[in-house]
């Protein structure tokens, strides 16, 4: 049964047409990963199928009591709110009793009201006759559904009631998910819902969105998460909507034989127009210089055939990349990094030390390909920073080899002025014209526009982008990496990693792309509890060593 139907939609965002005569139905059942490269306007599909915005042309028709829940890429947190809180304002009517319940009890600590008997007393017969309503309409119900799905999510019970400001991006995304889940949609709608996760979250994500019983389309960069959770792509490119049936890796098989077809396809049929439109000439030729309407008609019949060919579009092979190419200066010693006893502490605000890093040991060689992992906040970024020199440890040492060269990739991009532009941070890692400067950055898909703005106004894409032009041009032959991934399509982490298995130096990267890390590396290096410990191979070869 069709859910939802999309009839030859348009959507533009001032006058710059985002995609038109699209058509899309989605049925009953199906797991619909759609992918697509940054600014194909995948986010603003998901919004007309959530029917929250309105197509600019064509029709949305949803059948009767769809009942549509959106995770939007970024989540709004208001001030207060807990997990489960944000879970259970998912039934509006219940929301609103909540939120009204909690301004209630905020009221008893007001000076003025316990201070005064009679609105003491207004108040807490409010506040009775609130709680009243809220169990009458299921609360308690829906509070413990709520806790269970929180905690299948990694929430611990205290954590379900702590204020969600305090908490990372991932978790805020889970308790909306929680939110979503919980008003039981027939078709749910998952922005980027993996960002900020680590592994283990992610693997929590993927065995919610398996056990919901609905349709679900997901827009997600992470291919492995794809591959787990999905039966069919839909590909958004340049205005087309594309469907592919099977995962994220078979679609990907798919396209690439689809594309060597359509060349070869296209090739012949090339060959064959100027084959006829030799024939015309020829025949136009020997009309002119005999009358003959025998040669006027057979070049009119072949001039028909060309024009009632279906053509074949000449398929794009090679859309525009960044072009990425990490060559290190010098080689460097054979051994790189080498960890000696590393620890670090940080005080626990006057109740003792916080021991994020214990007596840690561990030697990079040189060519390695090394994933650093573990769950967020255990210490990664603490120990990448230590590794760069940026960071005291609180014992121990870092040696790093004297013919080794740090690149340095930061999660959040501190490593860029915010203030200068794109061309004037790559003229200070390499002294080059202005002019050399705007045509190595368009290697990197920036504009002469947004190559001159402040880089604080670039996306998380073009941020992402810009720091591996300034590792390319660093010369760096020790890479360390910390989530590169984040925000980058999946077109541009491909050139990433094909970019990494070229380069002859040293690889250490911290991340949370399972894809990437299969990908990208020959050992990983788990940290937990502020230990090391060292694994062979890529996170396949991890995980069946069941360290998942």
């Amino acid at each position: 049964m069709i859910l939802l139907n999309l009839d030859n939609v348009a959507k533009y965002y001032g006058t710059h047409l985002i995609f038109n005569s699209l058509s899309w139905q989605i049925g009953e059942g199906e797991r619909i990963g759609l992918v697509g490269p940054n600014g194909a306007g995948k986010s603003s599909l998901l919004r007309l199928l959530s029917t929250q915005e309105p197509p600019d042309e064509g029709q949305a028709a949803a059948r009767r009591s769809l009942k549509v829940a959106l995770l939007p890429q970024e989540v709004h947190v208001p001030g207060g709110s807990t997990p489960l809180s944000v879970a259970m304002s998912g039934s509006a009517d219940l929301g609103a009793l909540i939120a009204a319940i909690e301004r209630a009890e905020t009221a008893f600590a007001d000076p003025d009201v316990y201070g005064d008997m009679e609105r003491l007393g207004a108040v807490a017969e409010e506040h009775a006759r609130l709680v009243q309503q809220y169990e009458e309409a299921g609360g308690e119900r829906l509070r413990n559904a709520a806790t269970g799905l929180l905690t299948s999510m990694g929430f611990s019970l205290t954590e379900i009631e702590e204020p969600l400001s305090t908490m990372s991006g991932g978790q805020k995304k889970l308790a909306y998910l929680a939110g979503c889940l919980l008003t039981e949609p027939d078709l749910l709608l998952l922005d980027e819902p993996d960002n900020h996760l680590d592994l283990e979250g992610k693997a929590r994500l993927e065995a919610t969105i398996r056990a919901f019983n609905g349709s679900v389309v997901i827009i997600s960069h992470d291919r492995y998460l794809l591959d787990e959770t999905v039966n069919k792509i839909a590909e958004l490119e340049g205005g087309r909507l594309r469907l592919y049936i099977g995962t994220y890796s078979s679609y990907a098989m798919q396209k690439e034989l689809e594309m060597v077809k359509q060349q070869a396809d296209y090739v012949a049929q090339q060959k064959e127009i100027q084959r006829l439109e030799e024939a015309v000439v020829r025949f136009k030729e020997w009309a002119s210089r005999v009358v003959d309407e025998r040669h006027i008609k057979q070049a009119r019949n072949k001039q028909r055939q060309i024009d009632r060919m279906e053509k074949v579009e000449r398929p794009v092979l090679q859309r525009r990349k960044i072009n990425l190419q990490l060559h290190p200066h010098q080689r460097g010693g054979q051994k790189v990094i080498e960890l000696r006893g590393i620890s670090k502490s940080f005080s626990n605000n006057g109740h003792g030390t916080n021991d994020v890093l214990r007596k840690m040991s561990g030697l990079v060689h040189h060519g390695e390909r090394i994933g650093l992992v573990g769950q967020n906040g255990a210490g990664k970024s603490v120990l990448f920073r230590i590794m760069a020199g940026e960071m005291e440890p609180t014992t121990g040492e870092v040696w790093v080899g004297p013919s080794i060269r740090l690149g340095r990739y930061t999660q959040e991009h501190q490593s860029l002025d915010m203030n200068s532009s794109a061309v004037e941070i790559v003229r200070r890692v390499k002294p080059m014209y202005e002019e050399q400067a705007y045509g190595f950055l368009g290697r990197f898909l920036f504009s002469y526009e947004k190559a001159r703005r402040p880089v604080r106004t670039l996306s998380g894409g073009e941020k992402a982008r810009l720091q591996l032009a300034t590792l390319m041009l660093s010369g760096a032959n020790c890479l360390l990496l910390d989530e590169p991934t984040n925000n980058l399509d999946i077109e541009s982490t491909e050139v990433l990693e094909s970019a990494l298995a070229d380069y002859e130096g040293t690889v250490v990267v911290i991340s949370h792309d399972r894809y990437f890390l299969d990908r990208v590396v020959d050992r990983i290096w788990e940290l937990k509890d502020g230990r090391l410990r060292e694994f062979d191979g890529g996170w396949s070869d991890y995980v069946e060593q069941g360290q998942r």
